[in-house]
C-alpha cells in the first residue's frame, strides 16, 4: 500500500510527505529491499524531530517502496566496507541508528508501521517502537544477525525481552523467519491485514477524520487519537490467529529453549530430531556463529532486566566488540561477498567458546560517563 496515487518514482533513499494529517515516511531503496543507510537514518531523525512540533502532522506512517520489503535491515555491505578499511563509519551508524530507534519508541505522536514484505534487522528497529504494527500476507519477519556473526540489536534486547523467554530465545538465536500469523502469536505485530485489506487501509487513512479537539501536544489527547486510529484500522484485519505454526510447535519449543544455556538447547534438540520442527531448528543453530549464539543468549537474559535506554547502550557495547573481535567480517564474507556460505567462525563449536570471551563482550570500551549514548533517556 502507498498513500501516494502512483508508484514512488523519486530517486531519494527516503521520501517524506504529509497526506491527510499523516506524516508519511517511505523507505525508497526497493532494489536493495529498502535497506537503511546512514543517510536515511539522519534524514528520518531530522524529519521526525520537525514533525513533533508541526500541527499539520497528527500521526506518522512508515512504509517501504515496492512489493518485496518493508526493510531488510541495515546496509550491511557498507558496514563491512567500513570495518575492513579500518574506518569508523560503522560505529557512527550504530550510534545514530539507535538514537533514531529510541526516538521512535518515545515519539509523542501516534507512529504506525506498515510491515508489508520482508522485515529484518534494522527494519525491526524502525518498526517495533510503533504504537501500531501492521503486517500483511507478504510479511516475512526475522532477526537473523547470528548468521553473520552479530546479535539481535536495534533494541531487540528490549522488544524480544518483553516476549515469553522461550520465544525470545528461539527467535534471537535461530534467526528464524516468521509470517503474519506468528508475528501476532509472538506479540511482534498488532494486526494482520489479509487479501485486499491493504487497499481498504489506504482508503481509511485518506478519509480519516481528525477530531477538531484533538490536542496535538497532550499525552491524553494522543492516547485518545491512537484509540481512534486503532478503532478505524483493527477491524480491517485479524488481531489474533489460529494459523500460527509456532502454536503447534510450542510444547517442543518451550521444552528445548528452556535449557540452561545454548549447548543445553542444542543437546535437547539433538535428542529430539525425530520431530521435524526440532530437526529444522537444530539445523538453523548449526549454521550460526557459536560465539554470537553465546553472546546473544547472555544478551537476552540481561535484556529482560534493562530499560529501553540501557538496552541500546548495552547493544552499542556488544556491537563494538562484534566488529572489533567477533565474527562479523567472516560472516558477511561467507554470505554476501564470496557467497560460499562456508564461514570459518572464530570458534568452531559451542564447546570451544570460552566464557571469558562472552564476558568480554559486555565490558564497555568507554570510560564512565563517556558512552556515546550516555545521554539517552536522561534529558
Amino acid at each position: 500500500m502507498n498513500l501516494h496515487d502512483g508508484a514512488v518514482e523519486a530517486q531519494d533513499e527516503v521520501l517524506f510527505d504529509v497526506i491527510n494529517g499523516f506524516g508519511v515516511i517511505t523507505l525508497n531503496r526497493p532494489k536493495a529491499l529498502n535497506a537503511i543507510t546512514h543517510g536515511m537514518v539522519g534524514a528520518m531523525w531530522r524529519q521526525l524531530m520537525a514533525w513533533k512540533d508541526d500541527t499539520t502532522v497528527r500521526a506518522v506512517l512508515i512504509e517501504g517502496a515496492g512489493e518485496k520489503a518493508f526493510c531488510a535491515g541495515g546496509d550491511v555491505r557498507a558496514l563491512y566496507d567500513s570495518r575492513v578499511s579500518n574506518a569508523d563509519a560503522h560505529q557512527a551508524f550504530f550510534v545514530d541508528e539507535y538514537q533514531l530507534d529510541y526516538l521512535i519508541h518515545r515519539y509523542p505522536k501516534p507512529y504506525i508501521a506498515l510491515l508489508d514484505g520482508i522485515v529484518m534487522g534494522g527494519g525491526m528497529g524502525v518498526a517495533q517502537g510503533a504504537a501500531l504494527r501492521i503486517v500483511t500476507d507478504r510479511t516475512k519477519l526475522a532477526m537473523p544477525e547470528t548468521a553473520i556473526g552479530l546479535f539481535p540489536d536495534v533494541g531487540a534486547s528490549w522488544f524480544l525481552g518483553h516476549l515469553a523467554p522461550t520465544l525470545a530465545r528461539y527467535l534471537g538465536l535461530t534467526g528464524a523467519t516468521i509470517a503474519a500469523a506468528d508475528t501476532l502469536y509472538c506479540g511482534l505485530a498488532d494486526v494482520w491485514l489479509e487479501g485486499d485489506a491493504l487497499a481498504q487501509l489506504r482508503e481509511v487513512l485518506l478519509k480519516f477524520e481528525w477530531a477538531k479537539d484533538d490536542p496535538n501536544a497532550s499525552d491524553s489527547g494522543n492516547d485518545a487519537l491512537l484509540a481512534r486510529l486503532r478503532a478505524a484500522i483493527l477491524p480491517l484485519g485479524r488481531t489474533s490467529s489460529d494459523a500460527a505454526s509456532l502454536a503447534g510447535a510450542r510444547a517442543a519449543l518451550d521444552r528445548h529453549f528452556s535449557a540452561l544455556d545454548v549447548p543445553g538447547i542444542v543437546a535437547s534438540l539433538t535428542a529430539d530430531t525425530d520431530n521435524p520442527w526440532s530437526a529444522e531448528t537444530l539445523a538453523l543453530l548449526r549454521q550460526r556463529s557459536p560465539l554470537s549464539l553465546c553472546v546473544t543468549d547472555r544478551q537476552l537474559q540481561k535484556g529482560r532486566r534493562l530499560d529501553l535506554a540501557d538496552a541500546f547502550r548495552t547493544e552499542l557495547v556488544l556491537g563494538y566488540h562484534a566488529f572489533a573481535s567477533g565474527d562479523f567480517v567472516e560472516g558477511v564474507r561467507a554470505l554476501l561477498i564470496d557467497k560460499d556460505k562456508q564461514p570459518r567462525w572464530r570458534f568452531a563449536t559451542l564447546d570451544d567458546v570460552p566464557t571469558t570471551e562472552v564476558d568480554a563482550f559486555f565490558v564497555s570500551p568507554w570510560p564512565d560517563g563517556q558512552h556515546p549514548l550516555n545521554a539517552l533517556g536522561r534529558d
